[in-house]
């Protein structure tokens, strides 16, 4: 016989959950918070998928990471640019890294944040170990990944790719007003009605 004791405790919050994401989905409101994992990129990619599949109205996407897993960015941020359906991102908290990089997927009239944003940009890092070949061999990748990172973010903010190069040498944080001027940014919203008025 079963005991309170014993019973599973997400029993109780996945009625929540569900209603929660049913909320979310009729909305067309996509959350992308905390570390940037394969585990995430899977679940957005899917989520992104689907909502583009059920209407070609804006999605919402609504970011606050750290970053995380480089190729797990690049994942979003290439489905971001796949889908049809055109994508309002929202910078909350802090965007930093690989959650810059998957944020900047959007046009910039698109890309909005919340008055106390902080952006975080820079170079790439790893932790290489094992034999001096295979040190090598990832001490070249991090330098294409660097290369790869500056030409999108030159790209999207307009910058020169020799100017950006020089920025990511070390972390660059910005405030939301910074991000604007950077070229990050388009706007500094407050409220979801001024998404709806741009």
């Amino acid at each position: 016989m079963e005991t309170p004791d014993t019973a599973t405790p997400s029993s109780a919050t996945e009625p929540r959950t569900s209603y929660l994401e049913e909320k979310a989905f009729k909305a067309r409101t996509l959350l992308i918070f905390g570390t940037v994992t394969d585990v995430t990129a899977a679940d957005v990619t899917r989520r992104l998928i689907a909502l583009d599949a059920d209407s070609a109205d804006p999605i919402d996407v609504l970011v606050s990471s750290p970053g995380g897993h480089l190729e797990s960015g690049d994942a979003i941020h290439d489905i971001l640019r796949f889908i049809a359906a055109p994508v309002n991102m929202i910078g909350t908290g802090w965007v930093g890294s690989a959650a810059t990089h998957l944020y900047l997927a959007v046009p910039r009239e698109r890309r909005y944040c919340l008055p106390n944003t902080r952006f975080l940009i820079h170079q790439p890092s790893g932790g290489a170990g094992g034999p001096a070949t295979d040190i090598a061999i990832q001490a070249v990748e991090i330098i294409k990944a660097r290369e790869r990172i500056a030409r999108t973010i030159a790209r999207e903010t307009g910058k020169s790719l020799e100017a950006v190069l020089a920025d990511i040498e070390r972390d660059r944080w910005m405030s939301a007003e910074e991000a604007v001027e950077y070229g990050l940014v388009s706007r500094i919203i407050e409220r979801k009605t001024e998404l709806r008025s741009a």
